[in-house]
């Protein structure tokens, strides 16, 4: 009786940990640290892995970001304009200054389809 209860209390801290974890990541979204350290943006099946990445900094820190995208697309950072074209199976780059504050939405241009979100605090 006291090995199931023990086995009960385990699980149980097993669920709520994972609970937990799951909570903090926002739908597994990775966010940049107060530095600006770089973050990967997966695109598979023309969909970002994990769901829409967010990237959050401060105005005067430095964007970036790395998209490795599975399909042929250009990549838009709305608000700052800036626009690269990734080949199926490639990658692309962005480092830029934050110098407009906002919420701007980074996507497959031709999709339609949002891969982040870029947060820019004042």
């Amino acid at each position: 009786m006291k090995r199931a209860a023990l086995l009960a209390l385990l699980v149980a801290a097993i669920v709520v940990a994972f609970v937990l974890a799951k909570g903090s990541g926002s739908n597994n979204n990775t966010s940049t640290s107060a530095s600006g350290a770089p973050v990967t943006i997966h695109v598979v099946n023309g969909k970002p892995q994990g769901g829409i990445q967010k990237i959050t900094l401060n105005k005067g820190d430095r964007v970036r970001f790395t998209v490795d995208s599975d399909v042929s697309d250009e990549i838009h950072v709305h608000g700052y304009n800036f626009h690269k074209d990734v080949k199926k199976g490639g990658s692309v780059s962005f480092n830029f200054p934050a110098t407009i504050d906002g919420i701007f939405v980074i996507e497959l241009e031709s999709r339609g389809e949002q891969i982040a979100s870029l947060q820019v605090n004042q």
